[in-house]
């Protein structure tokens, strides 16, 4: 059996890059690590860190198929984050004009989480600790 310490990163393509950097950075308050422009490619690599915790690689590629089905389709689900205060969260992203489903409880744990998107859909839970 493999002994793993801890997820290292996690990976997405955005169709907008631009628009996706500005959401994870300004929007969910990620600090950009690394920017990398791949001119052979014609793609962005950037690392994406929660404090100075690496967590994210944002990728761009021209032209990138969309998700087929979400959210029960097979592959990643969702991206979790968590936070202290979540109705302090909320309000950021209602500032943020940033539309969200209604707070719901962890039926097993009690805890509090909220469901929102990000600019190409992708499914990403606010989980307060």
């Amino acid at each position: 059996m493999i002994r793993l310490n801890s997820v290292h990163h996690i990976a997405l393509i955005c169709s907008d890059y631009a628009k996706s950097l500005r959401f994870y950075t300004e929007v969910l308050g990620l600090r950009v690590l690394a920017e990398h422009y791949r001119e052979q490619r014609r793609s962005y690599k950037t690392d994406l860190a929660i404090d100075d915790h690496y967590v994210l690689e944002l990728f761009s590629f021209p032209d990138p198929p969309r998700r087929l089905t979400r959210p029960e389709a097979a592959g990643l689900r969702h991206l979790a984050f968590e936070v202290s205060n979540l109705d302090a969260a909320v309000i950021g992203l209602e500032q943020a004009g940033v539309s969200h489903e209604a707070v719901r409880v962890d039926e097993y744990t009690g805890k509090r989480f909220v469901f929102f998107q990000d600019p190409d859909g992708l499914p990403i839970e606010l989980y307060e600790q």
